[in-house]
């Protein structure tokens, strides 16, 4: 066996952190008090590289919300507050693969208004050029919708608005199409909103989360609306309850405008974030916020 040192000081902190969470707070503990053998490793094994090694890696989505065939944001989802980044969404999503994405977000900002299926054309440019897993939010609100967006090649749909109005529904859609809907859950001050953001319901999103906790579910995409489109910060706080509260993956989505940012949401552990206006406004370049996310 080769000789072993011990690492005890310096930024363990940082660089290994165990969370301890419930529905009302997180907390980062040192490693000294982790159960693994933290502290004992191979010469020349530096505390850094072996943590790293042993973290898993956060999901960046870029996003690409659609509103008549183009590219665009909103700000705070108002649909009067949009800017237009470009008329060819499938070179945009050739770029962000070229600059290394693994995954894309896409948004029916038509559809999640109206349920109406006006960007179909231009879902089905993006899949083709990007050859890499598409997911879809927006207008999803039935199964023949669902067996047709699947059918051009999406990874996974997001449900958001009828998984609210229709839960039992939404139950049985997640068992006959396990692994491939996301629950969308977009939030007002810690209330679910639907209909494009248009309407705010009384629900809870951490109840809502709840509700479904036991379905096959890929993912929930938890979307801070008063951060969306802002470039001021992801709601750190909001993000790691929800994390805490169930025991699936969570998408983080609102604000995320640096490094930092997306840093510190791999710290409390989210599984993946979506960056949107920062990836077009420059704010954040994608291989910052790859680079940023191991945390």
């Amino acid at each position: 066996m080769t000789k072993f040192e011990w690492r005890m000081k310096g930024r363990m902190i940082e660089l290994l952190t165990f969370v301890i969470r419930n529905s009302n707070f997180v907390i980062s503990l040192p490693p000294l008090l982790s159960p693994l053998p933290y502290a004992i490793l191979p010469a020349g094994e530096s505390l850094h590289r072996s943590c790293r090694k042993n973290l898993q890696k956060m999901q960046i989505w870029p996003a690409i919300d659609l509103r008549g065939g183009k590219c665009v944001r909103l700000r705070q989802g108002d649909y009067g507050r949009e800017t237009v980044y470009g008329d060819d969404p499938a070179a945009m999503a050739k770029k962000f693969v070229v600059e290394g994405a693994e995954y894309l977000h896409l948004v029916d900002l038509d559809g999640a208004r109206d349920g109406s299926n006006a960007n179909l054309a231009a879902v089905k440019a993006i899949v083709n050029a990007a050859g890499i897993p598409c997911e879809l939010g927006g207008g999803i609100r039935d199964d023949g919708t669902i067996e047709k967006m699947l059918s051009l090649g999406l990874s996974r749909l997001v449900v958001g608005t009828r998984a609210l109005k229709e839960p039992d529904w939404f139950r049985t859609a997640c068992r006959t199409f396990p692994g491939m809907l996301a629950l969308g859950i977009d939030a007002k001050n810690g209330h679910v909103a639907t209909d494009g953001w248009l309407e705010t319901s009384e629900t809870a999103a951490i109840d809502l989360a709840r509700l479904f906790a036991g379905e096959p579910l890929a993912a929930i995409i938890y979307t801070d609306i008063s951060r969306d489109g802002m470039l001021e910060g992801p709601n750190l706080s909001a993000m790691a309850e929800m994390k805490a509260a169930v025991d699936i993956p969570v998408i983080a989505s609102g604000g995320v405008t640096t490094a930092k940012d997306v840093r510190d949401l791999a710290v409390i552990g989210l599984d993946g974030c979506i960056i949107g206006r920062a990836l077009y406004e420059g704010t954040l370049t994608l291989k910052e916020a790859l680079a940023a996310a191991v945390g």
